[in-house]
């Protein structure tokens, strides 16, 4: 299929977070990164966002390698045989937090099918070696569905994450075609699951818009994760990152983004970040504060 031609006001906020790799804040944040022998999902994901927040000191680490199982046809993460979980990792990326005086950590992974529980107990050492190291910084686990392993997610929980991210990435529909390997029904239970075992932890998702969804469908999605108890979602574009990825259907417009967020809150979501260029570890801690906001609201009422 023919790719559609990116708009350009979308060119002009790409080029401008491109920028922004060459301040010398960002370019810190490369060094330490190499430094440490780390993976950021900024970098294998393709992230837009990555020079504004590395020049903010942000960044998300991607634990257990950047190698993936499943061949999820919109993501740039590799398709390749991961390699075993580095031991040493989870100090690595505890002293890099440190270092770099982050107050709000986010760090994902890859699926990680290969392993019999996901990688849970090593990322939940990840989180431990964080809390030890630097005990007032906030963390939240992107993770993957873990197969829908419950015993793998309590092991993270225990881990006593401030949040629990899994995202959806995109409508129930369309999930053949973009999401191989997933299953919704899975996700929404995995998400489901994380509010009965630790009730206390927001839980997060995310989703991509303009691969063909419809407006219907994208209020359903959002019925669907807030049923759950769903607290924090992010909803953003879907940039293809080659001509050999799922094709963009649709540029959504900036002003549509306004009313998907006016929905959200009318739901009943705690915190919304919506817009052209958010991913779901964009502002992660503005958006975890803007929860705390809301959340203190409805306890004063």
């Amino acid at each position: 299929m023919e790719q559609l031609p990116v708009p350009a006001w979308l060119k002009e906020m790409v080029g401008r977070n491109k920028a922004a790799l060459r301040s010398s804040e960002a370019l810190l944040a490369e060094e330490s990164v190499t430094q440490h022998g780390l993976h950021t999902v900024c970098h294998a994901a393709q992230c837009p966002n990555r020079g504004e927040c590395f020049s903010c000191a942000d960044a998300t680490f991607m634990v257990l390698g950047e190698r993936c199982t499943r061949g999820c046809r919109f993501c740039a993460v590799d398709k390749l045989h991961p390699l075993p979980p580095d031991e040493t990792e989870p100090e690595r990326v505890a002293q890099a937090i440190e270092e770099w005086k982050i107050r709000y950590a986010v760090l994902t992974m890859p699926t990680r099918d290969d392993l019999p529980d996901g990688g849970a107990a090593h990322f939940a050492r990840v989180l431990q070696a964080i809390h030890q190291r630097t005990p007032l910084v906030r963390t939240e686990p992107l993770i993957s569905d873990l197969q829908g392993n419950f015993k793998a997610l309590q092991t993270v929980l225990d881990a006593k994450p401030d949040v629990l991210a899994h995202n959806v990435e995109t409508v129930p529909e369309l999930y053949a075609s973009v999401r191989v390997g997933a299953q919704y029904p899975r996700s929404l239970a995995l998400l489901a699951n994380s509010k009965k075992i630790a009730p206390h932890i927001l839980t997060k998702t995310g989703f991509m818009v303009g691969l063909g969804e419809t407006e219907t469908q994208i209020k359903y999605l959002l019925q669907d994760i807030r049923s759950v108890g769903v607290d924090l979602v992010t909803i953003g574009q879907y940039l293809a990152p080659s001509k050999h990825h799922y094709p963009v259907q649709r540029y959504v417009e900036p002003t549509e983004y306004d009313a998907m967020r006016e929905y959200a809150l009318s739901l009943g979501f705690k915190g919304v970040s919506c817009g052209p260029l958010v991913r779901s570890s964009y502002r992660a801690g503005a958006l975890y504060a803007q929860a705390m906001q809301a959340q203190s609201k409805t306890i004063a009422q």
